[in-house]
């Protein structure tokens, strides 16, 4: 099964990835959405010594600011599209962080336990944004099989009020979301129901500055 996520099909060819192209094919914002997620995480108490892995994590918008903080091969990143994972080595080669021995997978199932590794931390930023229910769900489950005792998984969301509504929802100047279709939206509710009968509990964060009005959710691992 493959998660189907918004760049599941996308293409780069080496001279679009040159030419930074990728960085527009994720959305754009590209300083200030990877600053954002790195402070977010440190002000939520990332240090070095901790490992952490980011969930969809693209062209490492994020990741290169990840890399830099953490301590040699803490950081674990995985994506379905292997076009943005190259696009994300070549960032990281621009910035000689090739050393700090991150590790990359390409895999559409979320299949962390690959990694043979359990984190202290973990990211999702804008990737259950693209996810029906579903996909959600086996995130979730998948998740909770590889945080430590005490992890953090942060998530964003687009969030709908009232969830009996059918019609889009206006997020900012250039995003509409849908109950039904990507980008999706989501009432809060659906994710305590979600992780029922996991070692997880989830708190809803909110308003975390981001300008596309994405929310955020932290899921801790209690047991």
């Amino acid at each position: 099964m493959d998660i189907n996520n918004g760049y599941k099909d996308l293409k780069l060819t080496e001279s679009q990835i040159e030419n930074n192209e990728h960085r527009q094919a994720v959305g754009g914002l590209w300083e200030e959405i990877g600053t954002l997620q790195f402070e977010f995480l440190r002000d939520h108490g990332l240090k070095p010594e901790h490992s952490l892995l980011d969930v969809g994590c693209g062209a490492l918008r994020g990741g290169i600011h990840f890399v830099n903080y953490l301590n040699t091969g803490n950081y674990y990143g995985i994506d379905i599209n292997s076009s943005l994972i190259d696009a994300g080595k070549r960032e990281l080669q621009k910035l000689n962080l090739i050393d700090k021995q991150p590790h990359l997978l390409v895999d559409g199932e979320f299949q962390f336990y690959l990694f043979n590794q359990r984190f202290d931390y973990a990211i999702a930023q804008s990737l259950f944004t693209h996810l029906p229910f579903n996909h959600i769900h086996r995130c979730l489950i998948n998740i909770d099989k590889v945080l430590k005792k005490g992890g953090k998984f942060f998530a964003t969301f687009f969030e709908m009020k009232d969830k009996f509504n059918l019609d889009g929802i206006t997020q900012s100047e250039d995003i509409v979301t849908f109950l039904d279709k990507d980008p999706y939206h989501y009432h809060y509710s659906i994710f305590p129901y979600l992780i029922e009968g996991l070692q997880l509990k989830v708190d809803y964060i909110g308003d975390w500055e981001h300008p596309r009005n994405q929310k955020m959710l932290c899921f801790s691992k209690h047991k």
